[in-house]
């Protein structure tokens, strides 16, 4: 009777365990960027930051990247007036569609949605706490001062990390080692869409 009983419990786990890991990825939605360099699949969370994925696939869907570019690099040998360095690249809508945009939305903090500024990671570039709007960057390693509670900004609310690199990272390293006038890229990287992966 015990043996059973054991047995069926571990079925039990196994389902729940199951229904739960294609949750997860039921919540979570893949986008494409296509870039003169190659492509770079990622998935964004829509579990942990609803608000800032929202945001993102709104100028997804409106065709605000496709034109787009990478247009900065941060390297551990360009930020000389920074104490506290960081390596990200980031990137913006087609400049045609630059006063073509939507509001700010407000922070997710890393704090809320336990998502954090590691490898891979993309996040809302922003300037004030609730600034945010179209701009976005990748991590090149990890950068926990971009958290809530990190250095690199005085405000010390960090940053809206919203998703991962599935694959592609090496396009990310490929875009950062670009010529580059101090943090700009000279030229930019093109984007040539970024659309949504259907699966």
């Amino acid at each position: 009777m015990r043996l059973w009983m054991h047995g069926l419990l571990i079925v039990v786990v196994l389902v729940t365990a199951t229904i739960d890991v294609a949750t997860q990825t039921a919540t979570g939605v893949r986008v494409n960027i296509s870039t003169t360099l190659g492509e770079i699949e990622v998935e964004l969370d829509t579990a942990q930051a609803p608000a800032t994925v929202a945001n993102f696939l709104r100028y997804v869907d409106a065709d605000h990247y496709n034109g787009g570019q990478f247009h900065r690099t941060v390297t551990m040998n360009n930020q000389p007036n920074n104490d506290v360095k960081i390596e990200v690249i980031q990137a913006s809508v087609n400049p045609a569609r630059s006063d073509d945009g939507f509001g700010p939305i407000a922070l997710e903090r890393t704090t809320v949605t336990g998502l954090r500024h590691v490898d891979g990671t993309i996040s809302m570039a922003r300037g004030g706490p609730d600034s945010a709007t179209s701009s976005f960057f990748f991590c090149i390693g990890d950068q926990p001062s971009l958290d809530f509670g990190g250095n690199r900004n005085a405000d010390g609310q960090g940053f809206a990390a919203f998703g991962r690199v599935v694959t592609g990272s090496d396009v990310l390293r490929q875009v950062q080692g670009q010529p580059a006038e101090a943090q700009r890229l000279n030229p930019p990287v093109p984007i040539t869409s970024i659309k949504r992966v259907d699966r």
